[in-house]
Formats: C-alpha cells, structure tokens, sequence
C-alpha cells in the first residue's frame, strides 16, 4: 500500500501524471447556487481534485466556483467524462472544446470516455470506440489533456481498444465498494498499470444501512462513510466521494489517521458480490430508467 498522509498525496499515472488520490466528486451536484457553494466549500477544505462530466451538467457551474475560488488552474486537477452522444472522432473534438469553453479552461488534467456502449450502437461499439479513442489520442498528443482514461470499462470492452489504440487508457473509473468488488477487472487493470478510480465509494448511499460497516466504523470510531473511503484507499484506488454537505466532505477526507486492520479488510472484502451494481456496462438501456 502506498504511503498516503493527506488528500493531496498523489498516485503516479502510467504516463507519469500525478493525480491526488482522492477526488471530489460532482455527479447529482446542482447547477446553481447550491452546487456552486458545495465546490466552493470543498476547494475550501483543501480538494483539489474535482470530477465532472458532460452528462451531469454542471461542468459551467464547476468552472465558475473555480474561477470564483482564486485558485491557480495548475494547483487543480480537473477531470471531465464525454458523453455517450458524443462518441465518435469528430463529435469528440467538439465536445471537448465545450467542456473547457464550460469549465473556463484551456486543458484538461484527465478526460475519460463515460461509457463503452452507446444506445443504438450496440452491435457497432467496437468502431464507435476506436473512433472516438483516436481523438482522445490526438487531444492527448497535442497537450490539450494530460492523462486519458475511461469509465466503467470492463475487461473485455479494453481488450477491444486495445486492438487499435497507440495509448493505453491510464484509468478507468469503475464503480467500486465493499459491496462491488469487481475483482476481475480490479486484477485486469493492475496487470496492465491502468489507475483505478472508485465512483459511489459509499455504495451509493447504501453503506449507512449496513450493520457490518456501522459494527466496523464502532470499533474504529469513524463514521461509516470514513471507512469506506479508507478501504478504497488501501485497495489502492482512487475514491470520489460526493456530497453537498461541507460536514460530509470534510469528514470523508479525514481518513489518514487510523487505518483498517487485516481483520477489518478482510471482514469488508467479504461483503462482495456480482449484483450490487448501479448500472452495468453492457446493459445499457439501464441508465435511461
């Protein structure tokens, strides 16, 4: 495990991009005032790594609390995700252009490619990625992002890209918890020094019911969200916890002074299974419900 002391700390990318290993993340973040107030609260508390997409639609509202926060863009790490209605080499220059138009930015630190499947691309994905995957490359090559990644790809959805891609992806954010493992793809991107990227840490919102993790946060004394985050930690990947609640965010970072015994590990390692999943890569009528 590697020695991480504060929220700041980094993982070395394959490409040799420092990312801070844990994130904030945005998903259901509103695009208003509230939203706003919730990045601004967290840059406060010291985040500086932020997660967005053009699917969550607040990538304009991300830039403004950026801007307002007086932060220097090189002491930030911004990642965005292009949407599935953007697949596609031509589509995906353009829409890379919007992001940083929205997020009052000039680069991005990492992009990723949401999801793998596109609806009414089901039998035609694999050409829809390769398209798509040469424009993140040529994005990359001319220094408009720093690292490329993507999301929610499974073992056999790299192996496709792999087949005619020059740049390995340098992370793909799964969803991952004591709950959903995914082990098979956790080992597959190890092997291949692909970072790992933890979205819904917190089981998405699951983990408060849970009186396993309320036993294990009683005998740490943290609070279920800090342990959590900190078995993602020590699984090395790369947390995104969310909240609109400075509380909340601050609480999920405070997680570098105790950590969670072999016992502890290997009780949350044995919460696993293969259903627990907010929505499957392969299924993607799913997201539409």
């Amino acid at each position: 495990m590697i020695d991480l002391k504060d929220k700041n700390d980094t993982y070395t990318l394959s490409n040799g991009v420092r990312i801070p290993c844990i994130g904030y993340g945005t998903y259901k973040m509103p695009a208003d005032e509230t939203g706003k107030g919730a990045v601004l609260a967290a840059l406060s508390l010291g985040f500086r790594h932020i997660d967005t997409a053009t699917s969550y639609h607040n990538e304009e509202m991300v830039g403004q609390a950026v801007a307002e926060s007086g932060i220097s863009r090189g002491d930030l790490f911004i990642t965005s995700k292009l949407w599935n209605d953007d697949q596609g080499y031509e589509e995906t220059l353009a829409a890379f252009e919007r992001s940083c138009k929205w997020l009052e930015t000039d680069y991005l630190d990492l992009y990723l490619i949401h999801w793998p499947i596109c609806p009414g691309y089901r039998d035609s994905w694999h050409e829809r990625i390769w398209d798509t995957w040469r424009a993140f490359e040529k994005l990359y090559s001319d220094g408009a992002i720093r690292a490329i990644g993507v999301s929610n790809f499974l073992p056999h959805h790299l192996d496709a890209l792999a087949q005619k891609a020059d740049i390995l992806p340098m992370v793909d954010q799964l969803e991952l918890n004591p709950s959903y493992q995914q082990r098979e793809a956790v080992q597959y991107c190890r092997e291949r020094n692909i970072q790992l990227e933890a979205w819904a840490p917190l089981m998405r919102g699951r983990a408060f019911s849970s009186q396993q993790l309320k036993d294990i946060a009683g005998r740490q004394g943290k609070d279920i969200g800090q342990i959590c985050v900190r078995w993602s930690l020590q699984k090395g990947f790369l947390p995104l916890p969310k909240s609109i609640h400075p509380e909340r965010v601050k609480s999920d970072a405070e997680i570098f002074d105790f950590s969670l015994g072999d016992e502890a590990m290997a009780a949350l390692d044995a919460m696993d299974t293969t259903t627990e999943y907010t929505f499957h890569p392969d299924y993607c009528d799913e997201w539409f419900k």
